[in-house]
């Protein structure tokens, strides 16, 4: 029971550590990634959009001066001066606040997209690395294990009880693990770069990664209900809202616009007669209304919104199916891992003892080197194997967490 007690303890401890390296990769990259400040920059500009509709339209200011100045009753014109300002329909500004706002919520979900993808491609790309460290690790203790038997097959070869040939073989084969290995370290690196262009540092900066990972005795609980909450499907539901408020805002559009001026024309006396008005200035406050007689144009735009919302509905509704399919095959993916890590399990245990089964015979002087290069392969394919279904099941783990997890 303490031993039980001490192996659950170090794999919380992994675990955890390796949750804890990951999440701080996670956040670095969020912090730094270029395409991330760009959807942020974005939705600054649509934030920004908020204060540029809330203006009303230019006032418009116009003078002239009389070439010719006609004559009045009280005198000659001799200028004129106008100042209009025409106003929207009541309430026109703020559909259209609300618009832009409306379009700007749909710019920040398309933040949380990214950001969601960006932690499941640093996620992965981190069990990547472990995958190709752990595969490393288990080549160098097979060249290891070859150079044991290598001894062993000089001093068989010395006694007569082996041949030079058995000695070669394996040599041979700790030539091929170990070109498998220099192959590893070369994908390593390029995973490393890869990894640290993610997170918008230099390539060669190292990466470190948890020396050891295990499928956990039990799986999390996931709620597939959780996947209708999925950003990608609620960037559909901000898109149907813009397009509610870009109606709302067409109404208001439709209405009249009112318009208010005050024209001003200086007047000069007439000199040869006296009266009271003589070379009053004209002062003509105006009122204007336009009015979308021919409104064909906002009764395209409310259809065109229309078939727009059923086109959102009918993408979300393909999206949600598409989501639903990428989660079973992830959950199908993830188990399929976890019944081949098993199995590689047991096949592993039955390759140690057939190990040690020739090494007892070693001591009776009738070890079989081809046997003995048959159950060192068998042994490597199993623990790469193993090594794959740990990445396999972390790795779908993480598409379960971007479907599901808010």
């Amino acid at each position: 029971m303490k031993y039980i007690l001490i192996v659950m303890s170090i794999l919380f401890v992994s675990t955890f550590a390796r949750a804890q390296e990951l999440e701080s990769y996670i956040r670095e990259a969020e912090t730094n990634n270029p395409d991330i400040q760009a959807y942020e920059l974005r939705y600054n500009i649509a934030q920004e959009k908020v204060n540029e509709v809330n203006t009303l339209p230019n006032t418009t200011v116009s003078a002239g001066y009389f070439v010719s100045e006609p004559e009045t009753r009280t005198g000659a014109q001799r200028a004129r001066f106008s100042v209009s300002q025409m106003l929207p329909w009541f309430g026109t500004i703020t559909a259209r606040e609300n618009y832009a706002s409306s379009m700007a919520e749909t710019e920040f979900v398309e933040i949380v997209i990214a950001k969601r993808k960006l932690a499941l491609s640093v996620a992965q790309s981190y069990y990547s690395l472990y995958a190709n460290k752990a595969k490393q690790s288990v080549l160098n203790e097979n060249i290891q294990l070859l150079r044991t038997y290598e001894q062993l097959a000089l001093t068989s070869v010395e006694v007569g009880k082996a041949s030079a040939v058995d000695v070669l073989r394996l040599q041979i084969r700790q030539n091929e693990l170990q070109q498998q290995r220099e192959v590893l370290q070369e994908d390593y690196l390029a995973e490393q770069a890869s990894f640290n262009n993610l997170l918008n540092r230099k390539e060669s900066i190292g990466v470190e990664v948890v020396p050891e990972m295990t499928i956990p005795t039990e799986d999390a609980i996931y709620d597939e209900e959780g996947l209708a909450l999925n950003p990608e499907l609620l960037k559909y539901d901000k898109l149907y809202e813009s397009i509610e408020q870009s109606e709302l805002l067409n109404q208001k559009e439709s209405a009249p616009n009112i318009g208010f001026g005050l024209d001003y024309m200086p007047v000069s006396e007439r000199p040869d007669m006296t009266f009271s008005d003589n070379g009053k200035d004209i002062v003509m406050p105006m009122v204007s209304l336009s009015i979308p007689i021919f409104n064909k144009k906002y009764n395209s735009i409310s259809k065109q919104n229309e078939l727009k919302q059923l086109e959102i509905a009918s993408q979300k509704s393909e999206r949600l199916n598409t989501l639903q399919t990428a989660f079973s095959n992830a959950r199908s993916q993830r188990n399929q891992a976890r019944i081949k890590f098993n199995i590689q399990e047991k096949n592993l245990a039955r390759a140690k003892d057939a190990e040690e089964i020739l090494i007892k015979n070693y001591e009776t002087g009738t070890i079989d080197f081809n046997d003995v290069l048959d159950i060192q392969e068998l042994q490597l394919k199993f623990q790469v194997n193993q090594i794959g279904s740990i990445r396999t099941y972390y790795m779908q783990s993480a598409i379960i967490n971007y479907l599901i997890n808010q």
